[in-house]
């Protein structure tokens, strides 16, 4: 029998995000909204260059940005270099969210590795960084041109 590597890469990855989910909702804050916040406050970036970034379609981080904006969180500002660009700038009340779920995001990591012998653990993120940068860095097109599989939609219970 073949080990099925397709159900535990997706079932670890869903239990991990259920899990980031719930720690970030102690600060009041989705692992997308700080993954967008992180990349923003990195270097002064359109909203389409942090979509690219944190790897969301184009609807979704509209939605995501009015919601930091709402927040307090970012702002859309002109760009520097270009008038017709708009760059998401972190506010000083941002770059708290960041610091304080980017020690959360640090501990759920901590954690997940720490459930590996000690011996394991940088032969387990080497091989899944291999595979994230080589076999699997680009998703297969079918035939008819489109990728043929949809990210499965989280749960909103």
């Amino acid at each position: 029998m073949t080990t099925d590597v397709s159900f535990l890469l997706q079932h670890t990855a869903h239990v991990l995000t259920t899990q980031m989910s719930a720690a970030l909702a102690e600060i009041d804050m989705t692992p997308r909204a700080h993954c967008v916040l992180a990349h923003a406050l990195q270097a002064e970036r359109t909203q389409a260059q942090l979509a690219e970034l944190s790897d969301l379609d184009k609807t979704t981080m509209v939605v995501t940005v009015d919601h930091l904006e709402r927040a307090g969180l970012a702002e859309r500002v002109p760009s520097a270099t270009d008038r017709r660009a708009r760059i998401i700038k972190v506010t000083p009340a941002g770059k708290e969210v960041v610091a304080a779920g980017q020690a959360i995001v640090n501990r759920v990591h901590g954690d997940v590795l720490g459930a590996l012998p000690e011996q394991e653990r940088d032969a387990f993120v080497a091989a899944l960084n291999r595979l994230a940068t080589g076999h699997l860095a680009t998703p297969a097109e079918v035939s008819d041109g489109s990728q043929g599989v949809r990210r499965p939609r989280q749960s909103r219970k």
